[in-house]
């Protein structure tokens, strides 16, 4: 039989280059994050400025600032004319918080984990978390939460009015009639909004802690609909959840629990359904050859490195966890979000 193994000469041919560049691409995330952290793109939106000029104002040494703005350049996200630098459209857009799109809060959270990664390789030794929760401070925590607000705007709007024609494609019930939406740990209640906004016969509860009240109750005025979106305090995990409702959304919250928590979770979501309620599970998902995607797989080393028991889960694992909840037509539906996202949705009999 032939040898399977690579000649020397196509061995020759590798680069460490990719792997090289791999290595180092944190360098290019710092950069973006101190650019961030430090609001350099809000004053620079307003006007271009020199580095010079621009360091007592964001409280810099000169010197130091230069060089950060100079990364920022090329990498992209500024232009220069003489002395002066201006941001490129998309950090105009994304990165000044002048700019009703800007997603610098997901970003800064970014921030508050990189400590954290740094020290992966002793939580696979170990298999425990390594920091508590999503960083230090009443900051990190507001970071965390609008930061789910910058992400969720980039889906809740658009999949708002696909939702109903993405569940009768799948043969499930629609929208129609449907009353009452539980945004099971909701954070700033992103996809009840829309969803309530997209459905004009619908109000919602958004049940998370109480430390999350203030913001989503802020986050509901900004949208219009005080009188329709009301904000349930409590725990998920432990206490009691109101029922009655036709829908029910777990957005981006099993992965932060372990497998028996998750499908208890589940249970309980299931549990809080009229008959006839549809659930619907928006996660990152693993392929269920356990291959990738990239996203979900890296995603679920952020789990390790912050919960007790939290990972990314499988498609299949999860149907599984909606079908012995007593859920039926269990499906994935036609959605392909930002990152691997999907959705898994099921009916209670």
């Amino acid at each position: 039989m032939p040898e399977t193994t690579q000649s020397p000469g196509r061995e020759a041919d590798l680069s460490p280059g990719p792997l090289l560049a791999l290595s180092g691409s944190y360098w290019r995330a710092c950069a973006l994050h101190a650019g961030v952290v430090l609001d350099v793109f809000t004053p620079l939106a307003e006007a271009p400025a020199a580095a010079e000029d621009l360091a007592p104002r964001l409280g810099c040494e000169p010197r130091a600032l230069g060089m950060l703005l100079r990364a920022l350049c090329a990498m992209g996200l500024l232009v220069r004319t003489g002395r002066a630098y201006a941001p490129t459209g998309q950090a105009r857009a994304f990165l000044a918080r002048s700019s009703p799109r800007h997603v610098c809060h997901i970003i800064r959270h970014h921030h508050h984990l990189v400590e954290s990664f740094a020290r992966l390789d002793e939580s696979v030794r170990t298999g425990r978390a390594n920091r508590s929760g999503v960083g230090d401070g009443p900051s990190a925590r507001e970071d965390f939460l609008l930061g789910m607000f910058n992400l969720a705007m980039g889906i809740a709007p658009g999949l708002a009015a696909r939702l109903d024609a993405l569940l009768t494609a799948a043969g499930l019930p629609g929208l129609a009639g449907r009353g009452r939406l539980l945004d099971l740990g909701g954070g700033p209640g992103t996809y009840a909004i829309h969803f309530c906004l997209a459905q004009p016969g619908l109000s919602a509860t958004i049940f998370d802690l109480p430390g999350t009240q203030p913001i989503a109750e802020a986050t509901v005025a900004r949208f219009g609909v005080a009188g329709r979106v009301a904000f349930h305090p409590g725990d998920y995990a432990t206490d009691e959840l109101p029922g009655g409702f036709d829908l029910a959304w777990l957005s981006q919250i099993l992965h932060a629990e372990a497998p028996d928590a998750a499908a208890r979770l589940v249970r309980r979501a299931a549990d809080a359904l009229v008959p006839g309620g549809v659930l619907l599970v928006h996660e990152f998902l693993l392929n269920d050859d356990d291959d990738g995607p990239e996203f979900p797989a890296l995603f679920s080393l952020n789990m390790l490195l912050g919960t007790a028991g939290g990972q990314s889960y499988a498609e299949g694992e999860v149907r599984s966890m909606l079908e012995a909840a007593g859920l039926t037509g269990v499906c994935r539906l036609d959605f392909a979000g930002p990152n691997g996202s999907g959705l898994i949705a099921g009916v209670k009999a």
